[in-house]
C-alpha cells in the first residue's frame, strides 16, 4: 500500500502542516476546506515555513518546488485519485462523520482513509467511514513539519495490513510512528500530556503560579521546547477543550473534564493566536506581546 498522492481535507493548522510534510516528502498533494480563503491562507503559510526551512538547508529542492506538489482542491473530487485520505476537520464528532459520508461514494476501495483526531476513538469515527477495515488514525503533532512523531492508531476493524501501511506511510514522510495497538480515547502520548495541561490550568485557576511562570518553568527545568499555555495557544483553545470532551464523554471520567478557566476562555472566544488572545495576547503578525490577564 504505497502511498503517492494524498488528498487533506481541512486547511487550518494541522491540515496544512501535513499537506506541507507530504509535499515536502515528495508527495502529491490535494488540499480542501469548505472555506476557500482558508487554502489560500494556508498555501501563504506553507510557502513561508518551506522557505524558513530551505535556507536552512532542512528541506532539499526548491521552494517552488515543494509548492508545486500542493494543489488546491474546490471540492472532494480528487480524492478519486488519492492514495490516502486525511481527514483534518475540527473534534466535532457530526462534523467528521457528515465529511465521510460525502467521501464514501468518491474515494478509491483501495485507498486508506485517515483521521487526525486528537482523541476521538477511531472506532466510534469508523462507523461511518467509506470502509473500516481501511479506516485508521494517523495523530500529527503541532506543529507538523517540526514534531518527529506521529502516532498510528488501529481501530477495531483497522486491518493489519492497514495498521502497518499507516507505519509505512510516516517513515515515508520521515517521521517516526508510535503504534497504537489498542483503541482508547486520547491514545497514548495526550493520555499522558493532558493530565498535566489540565494541573497546569488549575494552578493558575488557584493564583498558585501564572501562566508566564509555569511555562519558563517547563522550558528552563522540564526540557520541553514550549510550555504547556504556548503549545495551547499555538494549537487553539477549543482544540484542546473539544479533546478533553471527547474524552470525558466517552470515558465519563471527571479527570478528563475541561477546568473551569479554559471553558471560560473558550466561550468568550479567547482561543489563542488565531484569535489573538488566549493564555497570551498578540498582535496582528502573531507576535506574543504578553499575558492575557495584563
Amino acid at each position: 500500500m504505497r502511498v503517492a498522492e494524498v488528498f487533506v481535507a481541512g486547511a487550518g493548522l494541522m491540515g496544512s502542516g501535513i499537506a506541507q510534510v507530504c509535499a515536502q516528502a515528495g508527495l502529491a498533494v490535494h488540499l480542501f476546506d469548505l472555506d476557500p480563503d482558508q487554502v489560500d491562507q494556508a498555501l501563504e503559510n506553507i510557502r513561508w515555513s518551506v522557505d524558513k526551512l530551505v535556507a536552512k538547508g532542512k528541506v532539499a529542492g526548491s521552494v517552488d518546488e515543494v509548492m508545486a506538489r500542493i494543489s488546491p482542491a474546490a471540492d472532494l473530487a480528487p480524492a478519486a485519485g488519492a492514495d490516502l485520505v486525511m481527514e483534518v476537520v475540527f473534534e466535532d464528532l457530526e462534523a467528521k462523520r457528515r465529511l465521510y459520508r460525502e467521501l464514501a461514494p468518491v474515494v478509491s476501495d483501495e485507498a486508506l482513509v485517515a483521521s487526525n483526531t486528537s482523541a476521538i476513538p477511531i472506532s466510534q469515527l469508523a462507523a461511518h467511514a467509506p470502509d473500516p477495515q481501511r479506516f485508521l488514525g494517523l495523530h500529527f503533532f503541532s506543529p507538523a513539519p517540526m514534531m518527529g512523531a506521529v502516532e498510528v492508531i488501529r481501530g477495531g476493524l483497522t486491518t493489519r495490513e492497514v495498521f502497518a501501511a499507516g507505519g509505512d506511510f510516516v517513515r515515508a514522510i520521515g517521521k517516526e510512528p508510535i503504534m497504537v495497538q489498542r483503541d482508547v480515547p486520547g491514545f497514548v502520548l495526550n493520555r499522558i500530556n493532558f493530565p498535566s495541561t489540565i494541573e497546569a490550568m488549575r494552578l493558575v485557576e488557584a493564583g498558585v503560579a501564572t501562566v508566564e511562570d509555569i511555562d519558563k518553568g517547563l522550558r528552563l527545568a522540564m526540557g520541553r521546547r514550549m510550555g504547556i499555555f504556548e503549545t495551547g495557544d499555538m494549537v487553539g483553545l477549543d482544540v484542546t477543550h473539544g479533546a478533553l470532551m471527547a474524552m470525558y464523554q466517552e470515558t465519563g471520567e471527571p479527570r478528563w473534564f475541561p477546568p473551569l478557566l479554559l471553558r471560560r476562555k473558550v466561550a468568550a472566544g479567547q482561543l489563542g493566536r488565531k484569535t489573538g488572545v488566549g493564555w497570551y495576547r498578540y498582535d496582528d503578525q502573531g507576535r506574543r506581546l504578553g499575558p492575557a490577564e495584563d
